[in-house]
């Protein structure tokens, strides 16, 4: 039985995640991204946590673990576009609400929801889990295979 079907499932899935990021900088701007990552999830993980503590308020603690798993993931860089884009859904949700208890943190959960925005479209850099699942190959071709043998 053949399993080239789950492979191409699989291949594609890898290139359409790929292609979520332009690029996974190296040096510098890597050393950047990494600094930018960890700064928001400190955030995130600072203003999420009191929320963690009274699960009888469904929608707080949904969102507060929405806030402080996404951080954790964001730290490591796995699956940096969609949670990104998840938690500054999550931010904009409760920046906009009015059922939202931190009104008056309003400026706040708009400016976490542009960080969360902006490294989305940066993508996590060279040191990052999404870098080794889905970054860039590079592939050697040897120059000598295919040659006749000289005689």
């Amino acid at each position: 039985m053949s399993n080239t079907g789950t492979n191409s499932i699989a291949l594609n899935w890898d290139l359409l995640v790929q292609r979520l990021f332009s690029a996974f900088p190296d040096s510098w701007p890597g050393v950047g991204l990494l600094f930018f990552r960890l700064c928001l999830s400190v955030a995130l993980i600072y203003f999420g946590a009191p929320g963690l503590t009274n699960p009888s308020d469904q929608i707080a603690f949904a969102r507060a673990l929405i806030a402080a798993a996404g951080a954790i993931f964001l730290l490591v860089g796995l699956w940096t576009p969609v949670l990104g884009t998840l938690i500054a859904l999550e931010e904009v949700w409760g920046a906009s609400s009015l059922y939202s208890r931190s009104r008056d943190n309003m400026w706040m959960h708009i400016f976490l929801a542009v960080l969360c925005i902006s490294l989305a479209m940066l993508g996590p850099g060279v040191w990052s889990i999404d870098a080794r699942l889905f970054g860039r190959k590079r592939f050697d071709i040897d120059r000598a295979r295919g040659k006749r043998p000289s005689p």
